[in-house]
Formats: C-alpha cells, sequence, structure tokens
C-alpha cells in the first residue's frame, strides 16, 4: 500500500504564515523563523536552568517543543495578540481550534509516529519544558520588537513595553539570566558586536 502523509508537507508551510499582521514591520517575520528563534532560546533557558542554577532541565526537549509550539497556525492563521486577548471567550475558542489543528497534524502521520510528535504538538501544559517554551515565546516577540525598534520603526514602542512587563512577571531566573547577559546585544550593530577572530 502506498500511503502518503502531508504531515511534513504542511509543517514546512509555517513559512508563508505572517506575524504581526496588524503593525507596520519594517522586517517581515513568519511562523517558521519565529519557531526557530523560540526553539533556540527555549534551548537556552533549559541549559541556563541546568548549568548556571543546578536545576534539572532538558534543553533538547525544550527545543523541540518549541520548533513546533505554534505549528496548528498552518490552518489557524496567526492571530494578532490584541484579538485574540480581547475576550476570554474569544481566547478559549481560539485555543479549541488549535487543539483541533494539532489533532488534524497528527493524523498526517503513520500511527506509529503519532505519539511522538502528539507529545511536541500537543505537550502538557503544566510541564517545567513547556514553561520555558512559553517564556522563549514571549522572549522572542520582545526581541523583535528591539529590532523594529532599532530600525527606526515607532510602531513596536507599546508591543515592546507589554513584551518587557510578561517577561517581568514570569519570574524565572533563567530569563532575567538572559535578558541581562545575552539580551543587550541584540540592540547593537554588527559593527558592535564581538565576533573577532583570535
Amino acid at each position: 500500500m502506498d500511503t502518503k502523509y502531508s504531515f511534513y508537507a504542511l509543517i514546512s508551510r509555517m513559512k508563508y504564515i505572517t506575524r504581526w499582521s496588524l503593525m507596520r514591520n519594517s522586517e517581515s517575520e513568519n511562523v517558521q523563523e519565529h519557531s526557530h528563534m523560540v526553539a533556540v532560546f527555549a534551548h537556552a533557558l533549559a541549559v541556563i536552568r541546568r548549568d548556571i542554577y543546578g536545576r534539572k532541565a532538558d534543553p533538547g526537549l525544550a527545543a523541540q517543543i518549541a520548533l513546533f509550539h505554534d505549528s496548528s497556525e498552518i490552518f489557524t492563521g496567526d492571530l494578532p495578540t490584541p484579538v485574540k486577548y480581547f475576550d476570554p471567550e474569544i481566547m478559549d475558542a481560539y485555543k479549541n481550534v488549535e487543539a483541533v489543528a494539532s489533532k488534524k497534524l497528527i493524523t498526517a502521520l503513520p500511527s506509529e509516529l503519532r505519539l511522538t510528535y502528539k507529545k511536541l504538538l500537543s505537550p502538557q501544559q503544566d510541564d517545567e519544558m513547556y514553561a520555558l517554551v512559553k517564556a522563549a515565546d514571549k522572549l522572542s516577540a520582545y526581541v523583535k520588537c528591539l529590532e523594529e525598534l532599532k530600525a527606526g520603526n515607532p510602531e513596536f514602542k507599546n508591543a515592546a513595553k507589554q513584551c518587557k512587563q510578561k517577561l517581568d512577571a514570569l519570574s524565572l531566573p533563567e530569563v532575567v539570566y538572559f535578558m541581562e547577559h545575552f539580551l543587550p546585544a541584540f540592540e547593537l550593530t554588527l559593527d558592535e558586536l564581538d565576533f573577532t577572530f583570535e
């Protein structure tokens, strides 16, 4: 039987979903690009948790969850934050739609692979690695705001303030460490970044 599965072809379409659609962007960002940076940041936060604070963490798992954290948007699109959080009923309805979309994606895999991807597309929301992924998601949004402001786009001024407040409210030492040690470099130009070879 020559059965064809569309899971990976659907995942590859994340590059067609544009983020920040209600705002003027100096540089557009798609869900695939965003997911990559969230994976990088989630991995970093887990490494910081493990290697700086001596707590148990799985950087690989954090990165894997992050890679797929917005995959349901292949079907739903990226609902702008002001719309998503405008009303609790809208938020609940959107979460239900995301859950249906994730289930649809999982059925695009052979049955032998579904359990592995179900754990990534629908992780336990009380899981500690999921919490780091959500923090990394907010970090990615904040970095996007900083990059837009650096490019002279004041459209992202309020969004940057809101993202910073959300990050501060998390009270995660890994986020504080990242923001103190790594975030300032995102505001530098290429010439200011220290990348000289010895």
